[in-house]
C-alpha cells in the first residue's frame, strides 16, 4: 500500500468539517465529564453519554464510546473492562469517543480525576503533556508516524511512566474511513498529513494499577482539548 493510498479520502471530504467534528466531539467529552460523579458505574456512564450525543445532534458512532474507571484505565479499546467498577471519591477515569458529525469523523479522548488524588492527577497530566510534546515534534520536524511513536516511548520512560505499545494511532476522514484502510499511525513510514491522523497516547504507572489516555487529531490548528475540572465554572 502506498502512502497516497493510506491517506485517501472520500469525494465529500472537507477539512473544515473535520475540524467541526473535532470541536463537537470535544464538546461531547466535556459534557460527559460534567455529569460524572462518584458512585457511577461504567455502564451507567455510557448510557448517560448516549443522551449527550443525542443532545449534540450526533449522526452516528464510528466506534463505540469507552469510559474506563480506576483499574480499567489500563485497558485498551480491544480489552473488556472489569465489570461493575464504580467511580470512587478519589479516582481516575478516561473517556474515548468516536463520533460522526456532518459526515465526518471526530475522535477524542482525555483522562480526569475526581477528589484528591495527586498521583492520578499527575498521570492524567502526563498523558496530555506527552501528546503535546509528540504533536509538536511532528509539526516542527515532520517525523514519520513510526518515529513519532518511538519518540513517545522514549519520552514516556524519561517522564517515569510505562508507554502502552498496543496503542498506535490511526486514520480518520469523512465517514467511513475504514474503506481506505489507512492502518496504524505508528506503522506509517512517512510524515502524516494534517487533519487525517489521530495521535493516541496511553501510559500507566510503573507499578500501580492505573493509567491515562489522551488522543486528538494531528492538525496545524490550535488544540481544542477538554476543559479540565479546575477550569469548570463555579455554579454554587
Amino acid at each position: 500500500m502506498t502512502h497516497h493510498d493510506r491517506e485517501a479520502v472520500g469525494k465529500r471530504f472537507n477539512p473544515a468539517l473535520m475540524h467541526h467534528a473535532r470541536e463537537k466531539s470535544w464538546a461531547a467529552l466535556n459534557a460527559i465529564c460534567e455529569r460524572m460523579h462518584p458512585g457511577i458505574r461504567e455502564d451507567e456512564a455510557l448510557a448517560m453519554a448516549g443522551e449527550v450525543f443525542r443532545d449534540l445532534g450526533m449522526e452516528r458512532l464510528w466506534h463505540p464510546p469507552y469510559i474506563r474507571i480506576g483499574p480499567n484505565t489500563l485497558k485498551t479499546y480491544r480489552e473488556r473492562s472489569i465489570p461493575d467498577v464504580q467511580l470512587g471519591e478519589n479516582d481516575i477515569y478516561f473517556v474515548d469517543l468516536g463520533l460522526v458529525f456532518e459526515g465526518h469523523e471526530g475522535d477524542v479522548g482525555d483522562t480526569f480525576v475526581v477528589g484528591q488524588a495527586p498521583e492520578y492527577a499527575a498521570c492524567a497530566q502526563a498523558a496530555r503533556d506527552l501528546y503535546r510534546d509528540v504533536a509538536a515534534k511532528w509539526r516542527n520536524e515532520g517525523l514519520s508516524g513510526h518515529n513519532l511513536y518511538n519518540y513517545a516511548d522514549e519520552r514516556a520512560e524519561a517522564m517515569g511512566w510505562r508507554f502502552n505499545h498496543a496503542i498506535k494511532g490511526h486514520r480518520i476522514s469523512d465517514f467511513p474511513h475504514s474503506v481506505h484502510k489507512g492502518g496504524d499511525l505508528g506503522d506509517l513510514e512517512h510524515s502524516p498529513s494534517s487533519d487525517l491522523w489521530v495521535l493516541e497516547i496511553q501510559i500507566a504507572h510503573p507499578t500501580e494499577p492505573f493509567g491515562a489516555f489522551y488522543e486528538d487529531l494531528l492538525t496545524g490548528a490550535a488544540p481544542v482539548g477538554a476543559r479540565q475540572p479546575s477550569e469548570t465554572p463555579d455554579t454554587h
